[in-house]
């Protein structure tokens, strides 16, 4: 019994050393600033990574625009661009979909580039 004991001992004294001996196979943390960092880096927050919308003052008003300002939002050429001034006045922007002016695929592609203003 006694042999058993000691043999304890000794195995829990040998693995207690080890342990605090090799602090290597514990996480360890490394600086931010170090450049040979494999880490990732952290993500940004949401607030940032979204674009801000455009403002109002860049926006296109679909119901004075002319012909060569429409021709030159993406998607629209010159048949597009003759159809949307055929078609005013238009209510909202959407309207150049539920009037069937554009596709809905091409109005995807500029709905935060126009808008449609109404007369005071």
């Amino acid at each position: 019994m006694r042999h058993f004991t000691l043999a304890s001992l000794l195995a829990t004294a040998l693995t207690l050393g080890l342990m605090t001996a090799t602090p290597s196979m514990a996480q360890t943390a490394q600086p931010a600033a170090k450049s040979d960092s494999k880490m990732a880096p952290a993500p940004k927050p949401a607030t940032e990574s979204k674009m801000a919308p455009a403002p109002k003052a860049d926006l296109l008003d679909i119901n004075s625009a002319s012909a060569d300002q429409l021709d030159a939002l993406p998607g629209i050429g010159k048949a597009y661009s003759a159809a949307i001034i055929k078609g005013r006045p238009y209510k909202g922007k959407d309207d150049l979909v539920n009037k069937n002016i554009v596709p809905q695929k091409t109005y995807d592609g500029i709905k935060d580039k126009i808008i449609a203003k109404q007369k005071s």
